[in-house]
C-alpha cells in the first residue's frame, strides 16, 4: 500500500484503475475478507487501485496493520487508499496525506476527505489548482460519502456540495465522474450533469438501497476505469461467489484446513450438547457459557471453510444442494441402517432412519427454495428430538417421526 507523502502524485504508463469499495468497516475476519482478497486479485488487472474509504471497522493501529498486511500480501499492483468514516485515529501514520492528486497522462483522480461529512479546505484548493493545469483533461473526483443524489439521503449536506461545486464550477468539463463508497451497495447517477459512481461492494455485506435497489440484486464488485485511446471509460465487474482460491492450490494446505474445520465443527457439536446436558440439570450460567463456546467454534469453522468454499452463484445455490440430499436419503442412509439393523445395532438404525426421513423433507423443501422469489414458506418447525422438519400454519402436536411433543420444537419463523 502506497503512504501517501506529496499532495500530486505523476504516475507514467498507468492507463487503468481498479476501484474497491468498504472493504473493512464491518470487521477483518476470514469470512469477511475473502471478498476483499477477491477484489484485490481482480482489481491486479488494472496498474493501480483505489480503495475509496473504509478499511477498517475502527481507527486503530491493530486494524490499520491486519489491513496494510492483508493488502500487501494480495495486491499485485499499487493501492492507494482514501479515508472512510470509519477510518479514524491512525490513518494518516499508515496511509499518509488524505487529500492528493494522483496524475497519469491521460487522467486523474483527486481524493477528497469528506469522512467527517464535510470536505476539508485544503482538498477543495487542491481541486482547483489540479483542474487549472493546462495538462490536466480528465478528472475523476473521488471521496468517501455520496453527495446528494436522486436514491439515498445517507450524503452530505446540499451546503457541502455546494462547497465542492463552487471548487470545480470554472473547469467543470474536465470532471467526467464523481465516485464514492460508504453505501454497501452500488447505484449510478447524473449529479449537477456529472456521472456518480457509488461502489461499496469491496467486502462489506451489501445492504438494501430502496425498493429498487435491493441486495439480493446486487452482487459484491469493483469498478474498472480505463482509458483507451485518451478515452476514460468504467465498467463494474462483478465478483463471483468463489472469487478467490489462493489457498486451495496447496495442497497440504487444503488438507490441513478441511480437518480443522472437522476439528472445529466436532467441538461446536460437543459443546452443544453438553449445554444440553446442562439445561436439563438446571444449571443455567454453564449451559450459556457452552452454548457461547459452541457459536465461537462454529465461526472458527466457518472462517476456515471460507477459505476452502467453492459456492454456486447465490441465485444457484439453494438448488445445488439437493442432488446431496436425495444421494442420503434414497442410497447412503438407508445401506447405512440397514447394515446396522442386520448387525443389531438398533440406535444407529434408528437415527439413520430418522435422519432419511428428514433428509427427504430437506430435498423437499429446497427444490421449492430455489424458486427464490417465490418461495412462500414463512414458518418451518424442526424436531430437536430427532430432526424432522415440518411447515404449515401451525406444527402437529407430535412429531411424526419420533413422536416428540410440539412444545418443544423449533420454530424458525420470518
Amino acid at each position: 500500500m502506497v503512504k501517501v507523502s506529496q499532495p500530486i502524485i505523476r504516475l507514467t504508463d498507468v492507463h487503468s484503475i481498479g476501484i474497491i469499495g468498504d472493504p473493512g468497516c464491518e470487521g477483518l475476519g476470514t469470512y469477511n475478507m475473502k471478498v476483499y482478497a477477491g477484489a484485490l486479485e481482480e482489481s491486479s488487472r488494472d496498474d493501480i487501485t483505489l480503495i475509496v474509504g473504509d478499511l477498517v471497522p475502527a481507527g486503530t493501529k491493530h486494524y490499520y496493520q491486519m489491513i496494510q498486511e492483508m493488502t500487501e500480501a494480495l495486491a499485485g499492483n499499487d493501492v492507494y487508499s482514501l479515508r472512510g468514516n470509519h477510518d479514524t485515529g491512525a490513518y494518516t501514520e499508515y496511509f499518509g496525506l488524505k487529500n492528493y492528486a494522483l496524475m497519469a497522462e491521460h487522467f486523474t483522480v483527486v481524493v477528497l476527505d469528506n469522512a467527517m461529512r464535510t470536505f476539508e479546505e485544503e482538498g477543495l484548493e487542491l481541486l482547483s489548482k489540479v483542474l487549472s493545469m493546462e495538462e490536466v483533461r480528465q478528472v475523476i473526483i473521488a471521496f468517501h460519502i455520496p453527495v446528494p443524489n436522486h436514491f439515498i439521503l445517507n450524503c452530505v449536506s446540499d451546503e457541502e456540495f455546494s462547497r465542492l461545486k463552487k471548487a470545480y464550477e470554472p473547469w467543470k468539463e474536465k470532471v467526467k465522474y464523481m465516485l464514492c463508497g460508504h453505501v454497501h451497495s452500488r447505484f449510478e447517477d447524473q449529479v449537477d450533469g456529472i456521472p456518480l459512481i457509488c461502489t461499496g461492494g469491496g467486502g462489506a455485506m451489501i445492504e438494501d438501497v430502496s425498493k429498487d435497489i435491493r441486495a439480493c440484486d446486487i452482487e459484491h464488485h469493483i469498478v474498472h476505469f480505463n482509458e483507451e485511446g485518451g478515452q476514460l471509460n468504467y465498467k463494474i465487474f462483478d465478483l463471483s461467489e468463489d472469487c478467490y482460491s489462493r489457498e486451495r492450490k496447496d495442497a497440504i494446505l487444503k488438507q490441513k484446513l478441511q480437518e480443522t474445520v472437522q476439528g472445529e465443527l466436532m467441538a461446536h457439536l460437543k459443546y452443544l450438547m453438553f449445554a444440553d446436558r446442562a439445561e436439563r440439570r438446571g444449571m443455567g450460567r454453564i449451559a450459556n457459557l457452552f452454548h457461547a463456546l459452541a457459536a465461537s467454534e462454529y465461526y472458527h469453522a466457518r472462517n476456515f471453510y471460507s477459505v476452502l468454499e467453492r459456492p454456486a452463484s447465490f441465485r444457484e445455490s439453494a438448488g445445488s444442494y439437493v442432488p446431496g440430499e436425495e444421494f442420503e436419503y434414497e442410497r447412503l442412509y438407508k445401506m447405512i441402517g440397514e447394515y446396522a439393523r442386520e448387525h443389531q445395532n438398533p440406535l444407529a438404525s434408528q437415527a439413520y432412519a430418522g435422519a432419511a426421513a428428514a433428509e427427504k423433507e430437506h430435498a423437499d423443501l429446497l427444490k421449492k427454495a430455489s424458486d427464490l422469489e417465490h418461495f412462500e414458506e414463512n414458518t418451518i418447525y424442526v424436531c430437536p428430538i430427532c430432526g424432522y422438519v415440518m411447515t404449515g400454519e401451525s406444527a402437529p402436536d407430535r412429531c411424526p417421526v419420533c413422536g416428540g411433543p410440539s412444545r418443544q420444537f423449533d420454530a424458525f419463523e420470518k
